[in-house]
């Protein structure tokens, strides 16, 4: 998991009945940057952030604050893009979205983010994964991309001594109930099926690999003890021994160990995959020069190292000799090279009634 939490069908009902009250609406024409001289003063009124709780932390955003005496900041959470979309579109009232580009869909379809003019971005040119398709839409900047993780295995390492190197492997009976497969989305378990049955392309897979992957979910349901779709979940269940051994993501590992627990992350023999997100302007923000001043905030070294610490893949490499040595590494965006970006497959839909089809059987 991305330290992100989703209720996929649940939420993908919401999304429906939000969606029968009409798309956003709004200005989705480029927002415009403030102008130099309005850049370098500190931000003023109130300013709306709506984006993934474990991005908006406290310690991430006092610099910011500090920096901005006097913006009114106010901060919602979301659980994913499907429902920020679901309710921005009933009228929730947000100038900052995070985006993920694995899920960004549900946002450009109700053309609630405005694009960015990517001269108003100090540290554009240095950022990695800027050159992601997905950044663009339309050629146009849909967010600006702040923040990675890497995909992989983890297991207790008291349990599983010997280690489990592939998700072949993770699938095998002498874990038989003891496995937990990240329930977040339609996509990420999935994936770990296609991975495990060895196809080139777990999020485009063909209507044939993806009825194998499903079965494959389904004829291994004994096996597995949990989906859960949230890291406090996958971080109680390894911590109960309900579950040693999981796909999930190297920052969802940290949060274990940081509570010593004794698990390892790795990267699959089959490969590991990587999700990038990001701050868009939303099309109904009101306070756009607030907007910019913040993503530019999160785009500095100074923000990026604090996202460092919590477990992040940053995206501005100068942040890197300001992160403590201890998370440099895992820190560097050189880290997650050649992984398999995760992007939302072009049939969606059916990746969400197979989904479905495995959660009911």
């Amino acid at each position: 998991m991305r330290k992100r939490s989703v209720t996929a069908l649940l939420l993908a009902v919401c999304a429906v009945v939000f969606a029968a009250c009409g798309s956003s609406g709004g200005d989705t024409s480029e927002a415009t940057a403030p102008s130099k001289s309005e850049a370098s003063k500190p931000a003023t009124g109130t300013l709306r952030v709506f984006a993934y709780d474990d991005t908006v932390t406290e310690e991430q955003l006092k610099p910011f604050r500090e920096a901005n005496p006097d913006v009114d900041l106010k901060v919602a959470t979301f659980n994913s893009n499907e429902e920020a979309a679901a309710k921005l579109a009933g009228g929730f009232e947000a100038d900052v979205v995070e985006v993920c580009l694995d899920e960004a869909s549900p946002l450009l379809e109700r053309n609630q983010l405005r694009p960015i003019d990517t001269s108003g971005i100090t540290d554009w040119d240095k950022l990695a994964f800027r050159d992601q398709p997905q950044v663009r839409q339309d050629g146009n900047v849909i967010m600006v991309p702040l923040s990675a993780g890497p995909y992989g295995i983890i297991y207790n390492t008291d349990e599983v001594p010997d280690g489990v190197s592939s998700y072949e492997e993770m699938f095998s009976d002498k874990y038989a109930g003891r496995i937990a497969v990240e329930g977040s989305s339609s996509v990420a378990p999935l994936a770990v099926a296609a991975f495990a049955l060895g196809f080139d392309d777990p999020f485009n897979m063909s209507a044939d690999e993806l009825d194998q992957a499903k079965q494959f979910l389904i004829d291994n349901q004994d096996k597995i003890r949990s989906y859960p779709d949230s890291d406090s979940d996958m971080v109680n269940l390894f911590k109960t021994g309900e579950v040693v051994v999981a796909n999930g993501g190297r920052g969802t590992a940290g949060d274990m160990v940081d509570e010593d627990l004794p698990v390892k992350w790795v990267e699959p023999k089959e490969g590991m995959w990587s999700w990038v997100c990001g701050l868009g302007i939303t099309s109904k923000a009101k306070n756009t020069d607030a907007a910019y001043k913040l993503l530019n905030y999160y785009a500095s070294p100074e923000a990026q190292a604090i996202s460092a610490e919590n477990g992040f893949v940053v995206t501005n490499p100068d942040a890197i000799k300001l992160v403590p040595k201890q998370y440099r590494e895992s820190a560097d965006p050189a880290s997650i090279e050649g992984a398999i970006p995760l992007t939302e497959p072009e049939d969606i839909e059916s990746y969400t009634r197979a989904w479905q089809e495995v959660r009911t059987g």
